[in-house]
């Protein structure tokens, strides 16, 4: 595989590395086409093993690849607590449950056809729920 593709792979993937260039350790600057400064999984990995294997300050080991000592907390944070796949980024957006539930959904399929302020005050009354009307209309148009 060309580096090419492998760049375009990871670029697809969401797992190239922001700034490539910015990663000046010896295994990613040698002729060795196995290390790739690109990946940034691999970059990741390789900034933790300089530290935990190889005896590398944090502040050394997260110069060389690119990344800030903050960066490296967090990355060994994340590695610590689910292996391999902590190096991945982090899913975005809302991470835990709306306040849309079936519970709601169904509480506001049973109202009938009340005005949006009307549900959102009924939905806080019975079941504790604080909507924004505006919430309740994009719900109803789905």
């Amino acid at each position: 595989m060309s580096n090419n593709t492998r760049r375009q792979a990871l670029q697809t993937a969401g797992l190239a590395h922001p700034r490539p260039d910015a990663v000046t350790a010896p295994l990613f600057c040698a002729a060795d086409p196995f290390f790739f400064a690109v990946d940034k999984v691999q970059v990741k990995y390789e900034m933790l093993r300089a530290h935990f294997g190889d005896g590398e300050t944090v502040t050394a080991a997260a110069g060389m690849h690119g990344y800030s000592r903050a960066e490296f907390y967090l990355v060994a944070a994340a590695f610590d607590r689910t292996g391999m796949t902590g190096l991945l980024d982090e899913r975005r957006g809302r991470k835990g449950p709306t306040k849309l539930t079936e519970d709601v959904h169904t509480f506001l399929n049973s109202l009938g056809s009340c005005s949006a302020s009307e549900a959102a005050a009924a939905v806080a009354d019975q079941l504790g729920v604080v909507l924004h009307p505006r919430t309740i209309q994009r719900a109803r148009q789905r």
